[in-house]
């Protein structure tokens, strides 16, 4: 994916910065108070009585103005409108400019930030995540000051080479699982023709690291087809996890629950919890599930006996790449990164805990169906 290239700007255009708003606003501002301040000022005259000829504005002139109506003039005649006193005409001067001001300068705001707002905007679709095969948010770079279209243009650059970074990620991640097909495929049938206890293990093994690949396929197609999160019996997806585990030898359970909703894509729910048993079965030796309803949404927590991890490395723990024990030494620190961004996409969250009776908890949120 090519970034936009910047276009020239040329004509009156090149003088549209924000300075020189700024400086017409704040002219336009001062001319409609004093206009506003001079209006009040200048009543029309009363019935019976001739209309003064009419004269310009007073060139700004200086505060306080002195009597509101007749400032500077005669005593007022039988009938006149009589002059406010010198005090309530300052007040009154001060208070017109001020109103007249502040509205202006709340319209003004409100145009300078237009900007601003679109590039929050587009900033916050663009931390929701990027979609495989889709066109990241975009921003107008011909409307607006020239900082303004300059700003557009870096970050639309900035969002495309995103989204060209994340593409190749995924597609390079598709090569590699691809390509590990046929390596493998040749070593299970060079291990078929072994009639030996060690070659079913071993077969066993290809198997599972097939069925993971085919995991890892299915996931970045799930992502790439955009589809919507569908409604998912998580109990019935925890259930045939655990089953799976279980029949492997291990002793994981879950606990007995209503059926629950959650919104989810299904592979990338049912790789999640895979990652959060097999995490938990690599530090403890008993895993027990338990799924229930939690604000607005569905909570599925996994419950290990191992030793924890210490307080000031549990956000570590979720970072890629990082092994805090012996008990990684078979793993590259990637489960539960790969959990977490998994449930982020698709609106769920994923923390770790301490239990108070020993071992960890992972406790992965979801929206409610």
């Amino acid at each position: 994916m090519t970034s936009t290239p910047a276009r020239a700007v040329t004509g009156w255009r090149r003088f549209d910065t924000l300075g020189v708003r700024l400086f017409v606003l704040m002219w336009v501002v001062l001319v409609a108070a004093h206009a506003a301040a001079h209006w009040i000022a200048v009543p029309p005259p009363p019935p019976g009585h001739a209309e003064p000829p009419a004269k310009p504005l007073e060139p700004f002139p200086s505060l306080p103005p002195g009597p509101l109506w007749q400032k500077n003039g005669p005593p007022a005649a039988h009938g006149a409108p009589r002059s406010l006193p010198p005090w309530q005409s300052i007040w009154v001067d001060y208070g017109v400019r001020l109103l007249v001001i502040a509205l202006g300068a709340a319209l003004c705001a409100r145009w300078l930030a237009a900007p601003m707002r679109r590039l929050a905007g587009a900033a916050g679709a663009l931390s929701q995540g990027l979609r495989p095969g889709q066109a990241p948010p975009a921003l107008d770079e011909r409307h607006g000051s020239r900082e303004v279209r300059t700003t557009a243009q870096v970050f639309n650059q900035m969002a495309e080479r995103l989204q060209a970074q994340f593409d190749a990620r995924g597609l390079q991640m598709a090569a590699v699982s691809h390509d590990l097909r046929t390596p493998l495929t040749r070593l299970r049938i060079r291990l078929e023709s072994l009639d030996a206890p060690i070659a079913a293990a071993a077969i066993a093994d290809i198997r599972e690291m097939n069925a993971l690949i085919d995991s890892s396929l299915a996931v970045l197609h799930e992502q790439r087809e955009a589809a919507p999160p569908a409604i998912v019996d998580l109990v019935a997806l925890a259930q045939a996890a655990v089953d799976d585990f279980a029949e492997q030898g291990h002793d994981v359970a879950l606990a007995t629950v209503a059926p629950l909703r959650a919104r989810a894509h299904p592979v990338a729910l049912r790789r999640i919890v895979d990652n959060l048993l097999g995490n938990a079965l690599r530090h403890g030796r008993q895993v027990r599930l338990s799924i229930g309803p939690d604000a607005g949404g569905v909570v599925l927590q996994v419950d290990d006996d191992g030793p924890g991890i210490a307080p000031e490395q549990i956000e570590a723990a979720l970072q890629p790449w990082v092994r805090l024990g012996p008990g990684d030494s078979a793993g590259q620190g990637l489960g539960l990164a790969i959990a977490r961004d998994l449930a982020e996409r698709d609106g769920g969250r994923l923390a770790l805990a301490n239990r108070a009776e020993g071992g960890l908890r992972a406790s992965l949120w979801l929206p409610a169906a």
